[in-house]
């Protein structure tokens, strides 16, 4: 298993415009899904051990962030002809059986990854109120085969820093997980 980190986008970038489907074949667009203190954006997977590892900690810290009046959105941008337990009927599945409280969207183009700059699964985009990027990294540092308990230390304490109007830490970890599996001709340069 090959652990790619995220790419660090540059704090203080604009959150990009994107509409995408669920897997219902239902449109939303990011002004639909955004939270009155900010949004979570996940890039993640079905099969990704990296993610699997954490779903329960991902459907856990969600419903909290909505609580919190965060919105938060998962997005699944793998190529789906090539790893088919990722396509949007599993997603369907995935969604349920892991309680996610959150929209589970489809990028089949790819471009909305490409938008964000997001490099692996799982991978984190946290924006303030306004937009702006506040945190990018890792959930906390449990990673498959390590030992260590999966908390969402790192991710909560942003999210925590963003809700209370607090300034959030710019010393910030990247995420690890599998690489976004790319189409053919369609990874970043």
């Amino acid at each position: 298993m090959a652990a790619t980190p995220s790419t660090m986008a540059r704090l203080g970038s604009q959150m990009p415009d994107f509409s995408l489907a669920d897997p219902a074949g239902v449109m939303h667009h990011r002004d639909d899904l955004v939270g009155d203190k900010g949004t979570l954006i996940m890039f993640i997977c079905n099969h990704c051990p990296f993610v699997v590892l954490v779903r329960e900690e991902l459907a856990r810290l969600g419903g909290w962030c909505l609580d919190q009046g965060v919105g938060v959105v998962a997005i699944n941008a793998n190529d789906v002809e090539r790893y088919p337990a990722d396509a949007p009927d599993k997603m369907a599945l995935e969604k349920e059986q892991a309680g996610y409280p959150f929209e589970y969207l489809f990028d089949a183009t790819q471009e909305v990854a490409r938008a964000f700059g997001a490099a692996c699964t799982p991978d984190f985009f946290l924006y303030d109120a306004e937009g702006k990027l506040v945190y990018r990294g890792q959930l906390d540092d449990a990673r498959p085969g390590n030992g260590k308990a999966v908390t969402g230390a790192d991710l909560l304490q942003a999210i925590s820093a963003l809700v209370a109007g607090e300034g959030i830490c710019e010393d910030q970890n990247p995420s690890i997980g599998c690489n976004i599996k790319w189409k053919p001709g369609n990874e970043p340069k």
